[in-house]
């Protein structure tokens, strides 16, 4: 057997989610359903994570395995034939079989876009933003610098999952110009990220950015391990997977 790691590409808004599901579209599901006719059945495949109904990603990781006398498939281009307009697969490497997408894993980054004018929203970018309207970089950027470094992020966690160790190490949120000149890209880059981690972030940065919260209320949260004192979850659409770091292989 050999093992096939493939980097995606997908516009979230009609999947539900990146996990297969038996009776809705989701990527895991399309993705082993192209292999399934490229190799007869469909194996496993196996996310770096779960993104949410709605999320988008540029860098999703994936790996797969098959038998040895498939490795000349040019599976980039096999895929694509097969695949819906709203996934892609951008690149393919065989790699060792000990190679594990999700366990391997030594850092992920996200980018959340936010759009900052109420008046209108593009229609080539209303599926990819939060139209949050306007907001105070500074202290958007002040409450950020609270969340940096390693912490218990248990206030930043949405409840359906199992685990038990919430501690995580951000090593970045930074904000960057737009793919626009109405927006803002806000990347966080950390070990690892609990279930809707970031969109959590975001929405506790954009209250501050609103003046609702301050940057000292958002380090009274973080301390707290609360959820139900942080501010909403920021909406799916703003979010997107950018890629995820391994050791060389």
């Amino acid at each position: 057997m050999i093992r096939i790691k493939l980097i995606l590409a997908y516009d979230g808004t009609d999947f539900c989610g990146w996990q297969y599901q038996p009776r809705d579209r989701t990527v895991q599901g399309e993705l082993e359903k192209a292999i399934g006719v490229i190799l007869g059945e469909a194996p496993r495949v196996h996310g770096s994570g779960r993104t949410d109904a709605g999320v988008h990603a540029l860098g999703q990781v994936v790996h797969f395995d098959c038998a040895d006398d498939r490795c000349d498939i040019k599976w980039q281009r096999a895929l694509n034939a097969l695949l819906p307009g709203d996934v892609r697969v951008v690149d393919f490497t065989i790699v060792p079989n000990d190679f594990h997408v999700r366990y391997l894993a030594q850092s992920k980054t996200y980018e959340y876009a936010l759009w900052h004018n109420y008046d209108f929203c593009l229609p080539q970018r209303h599926r990819f933003v939060w139209n949050c309207g306007p907001v105070d970089f500074a202290l958007m950027e002040e409450a950020a610098a609270v969340l940096m470094g390693e912490h218990d992020f248990a206030a930043f966690q949405n409840v359906g999952t199992d685990i038990k160790n919430t501690v995580r190490t951000i090593t970045d949120i930074s904000r960057h110009p737009g793919a626009t000149e109405f927006e803002t890209a806000w990347r966080f880059s950390a070990t690892g990220f609990l279930k809707q981690m970031v969109r959590n972030l975001m929405g506790c940065l954009v209250a501050c950015g609103k003046g609702k919260m301050s940057p000292e209320q958002v380090r009274d949260i973080l301390v707290s391990g609360d959820r139900t004192l942080a501010p909403e979850t920021a909406p799916a659409t703003g979010l997107t997977l950018m890629n995820v770091e391994y050791p060389q292989f």
